[in-house]
């Protein structure tokens, strides 16, 4: 191993491979455009948000979804292995209204008048496409199911003489 390599560098002081670095710096450059561009130069406001956004995952969301995930986990017991089947749904709907929220919880003082559009369909779309992700999920899961029986009753024991 050529401990002189830049990849081996990167790795050894960083902990991962220049590519995650590059893709962090990009994340964090786009998400500090973002926050610039929609705070409109209240620079002390962009610092406050992001900082005030960190906090608060840190704080209260980490804590809130990991003793969430460990009750979900202790409630399927030994059929833990089917805890993503609720997981992913859960994290991509939190997601839509983590992003969509104001829209769906009807604060939009200046989102009607600047587009001209209604904000009544968001809540109805945000629960239907919910729906629709816990639903396919479970349509997943019993193909997966159904699948693997299959699988196991059309494993014969060798008969060994």
């Amino acid at each position: 191993m050529n401990r002189l390599n830049p990849r081996n560098i990167v790795r050894r002081r960083y902990g991962e491979g220049p590519l995650h670095l590059l893709l962090m710096a990009a994340s964090f450059a786009v998400a500090g455009y973002a926050g610039v561009r929609l705070l409109a130069g209240d620079t002390l406001g962009v610092v406050l948000w992001f900082v005030g956004a960190a906090l608060v995952h840190d704080l209260v969301l980490v804590p809130v979804y990991s003793a969430a995930d460990l009750l979900l986990r202790r409630s399927l017991g030994p059929r833990s292995g089917l805890v993503n089947f609720v997981r992913v749904p859960v994290f991509l709907s939190g997601l839509l209204l983590l992003v969509w929220f104001p829209l769906i919880t009807r604060r939009t003082e200046r989102y009607e008048p600047a587009s001209g559009l209604s904000s009544d369909v968001f809540l109805g779309n945000w629960l239907l496409i919910t729906a629709a992700l816990f639903a396919v999920s479970a349509l997943w899961l019993v193909v997966r199911t159904v699948r693997l029986r299959r699988r196991d009753t059309n494993v014969r024991p060798s008969a060994s003489h």
